[in-house]
């Protein structure tokens, strides 16, 4: 990786070479001993997603912040398998590499679909879950087939060689990110050149390729066979901006899943929760290690 990572006071950086077959760069922040939290971002993020709600915990918790396989400074993976659950793989190995018996697990958008999965494999490994910007995985069909044109940005993300070209040229996930947004204004083109310049490396392109279209040709269909049928069984908020562009309809009904589930939905925001609205984030972090 050439490009140069993001400076925050007091993070440091360690490399983990998980059994899953990836090397994973996780971001840490907090004093040793304080509550755990591990954060997962999503696309096209990596740990720097997490950067404003690091400041606003002011030290409270001791808080990971991997890059997922492929992103950000991780490695790419030996299999070349972008699928959720190998995903919540990589989730449950890097807790056993922290030496975390339990943590609170916050994830935004892929982060936080990985977050489900991890939750509903290994509910003992997990204190809670905090799900921001993606919409649950108890989806009924009639409300599959409203939204699906929301869907419609994955398409050329997951087209070959043009997918990639894409990431590296800039010019389309900078505007994506852009339309995602909350108010106008909350975030800038300088907010987003840290994400816009890793995916600007062959690595992290590739990587948007295979997360997308990994998901639309395996993990759709498999998804809800792994949720139908079972509930979370940890404490879960669920997070998503007013002006989130999946629509607010799917992330209605996660009450219905869980025996302590709840949805929230912050004023003012977009999808980019953790960045948009990082005080309401740590609050939520907070009273959920408390």
């Amino acid at each position: 990786m050439s490009v140069a990572m993001p400076e925050l006071a007091g993070v440091e950086h360690r490399f983990l070479d998980l059994p899953t077959g990836v090397r994973v760069h996780v971001a840490l922040a907090g004093p040793e001993g304080a509550p755990p939290v591990l954060a997962v971002h999503g696309w096209p993020q990596h740990w720097w997603c997490w950067h404003r709600v690091i400041e606003q915990l002011d030290g409270a918790v001791r808080i990971a912040c991997p890059d997922l396989r492929g992103f950000g400074w991780s490695g790419q993976p030996e299999d070349g398998n972008f699928t959720k659950p190998r995903l919540a793989d990589d989730v449950l190995a890097t807790l056993d590499a922290l030496g975390w018996e339990r943590a609170l697990l916050a994830g935004h958008d892929w982060g936080a679909v990985v977050g489900y999965l991890t939750a509903l494999r290994a509910p003992e490994r997990l204190t809670g879950l905090l799900a921001i910007g993606a919409p649950h995985p108890w989806q009924p069909t009639p409300r599959i087939l409203r939204n699906a044109w929301r869907f419609s940005y994955q398409l050329p993300l997951v087209t070959p060689f043009v997918g990639s070209a894409l990431m590296r040229d800039g010019r389309l996930p900078a505007a994506m990110m852009r339309a995602a947004r909350g108010e106008e204004g909350a975030l800038t083109r300088e907010d987003f050149e840290p994400y816009l310049a890793v995916l600007r490396e062959p690595g992290p392109s590739r990587a948007t390729e295979q997360i997308y279209r990994q998901f639309l040709l395996r993990d759709a269909r498999a998804l809800a066979g792994l949720v139908d049928g079972r509930r979370l069984l940890v404490p879960t908020r669920t997070l998503a901006g007013r002006r989130e562009p999946l629509g607010l309809e799917m992330f209605e009904g996660i009450e219905r899943h869980g025996d302590d589930a709840r949805f929230e939905v912050v004023d003012g925001a977009g999808h980019w929760v953790p960045e948009e609205a990082p005080e309401i984030v740590a609050e939520h972090i907070r009273a959920m290690t408390a």
